[in-house]
């Protein structure tokens, strides 16, 4: 009888210690991948203010093109009204997300488009510098966005493996969302010369 006890009260001992192991490292891979989400809302972030002195800039130049900078005005406040709570990264709330991103991204290409109309414009220093600036800044959103999806693949394949699943289950952690590259990202597009 004593003997039952005591191999009873080691397995539960080893597995409250296995448990609480696999719960710390399950807390540190979410909260890399929190942190690391507050990275590519930083990098959306910037490219979100940059636009204000683009437009202006556009403006200055193509007055008429009042559509286009309208466009562009109406999908920085939509791709800045969408938030997602760094606990809440679920696929449904990334793709909300990236396609608010993507509408913006689609407006700024527009606007990048006017420039071949107006001479001027390409040749102004402040327009080529935001140009310069918002194209870096796409860089380091792919970088960041990348880096979260490496961060979050670690942490959903950690969550899933046997035996954290049973603790992850327990303990209310769940699998978060990835960025996927947009559908039209698919195509190839087509130069002319």
């Amino acid at each position: 009888m004593k003997r039952v006890n005591i191999i009873f009260l080691l397995a539960i001992l080893v597995s409250t210690l296995f448990s609480s192991c696999s719960y710390n490292t399950m807390v540190e891979k979410q909260e890399a991948s929190s942190a690391q989400w507050g990275q590519v809302q930083n990098a959306y972030q910037r490219r979100a203010d940059l636009i204000p002195n683009l437009v202006a800039t556009v403006k200055g130049y193509a007055s008429h093109e009042e559509n286009t900078l309208t466009a562009v005005v109406e999908a920085r406040a939509k791709a800045t009204q969408v938030t997602i709570n760094a606990d809440d990264l679920t696929e449904e709330n990334i793709q909300k997300y990236q396609q608010a991103q993507g509408q913006l991204s689609a407006a700024l290409g527009k606007l990048l488009m006017v420039q071949e109309q107006y001479p001027d414009l390409k040749a102004n220093q402040n327009f080529l510098a935001l140009q310069d600036e918002l194209a870096g800044t796409e860089n380091r959103i792919s970088v960041e966005r990348n880096k979260y999806n490496e961060i979050v693949k670690d942490y959903n394949q950690y969550i899933r493996q046997f035996p954290q699943t049973i603790w992850a289950g327990w303990f209310g952690f769940s699998k978060k969302g990835y960025f996927e590259a947009e559908a039209a990202s698919q195509t190839a597009p087509t130069v002319q010369f």
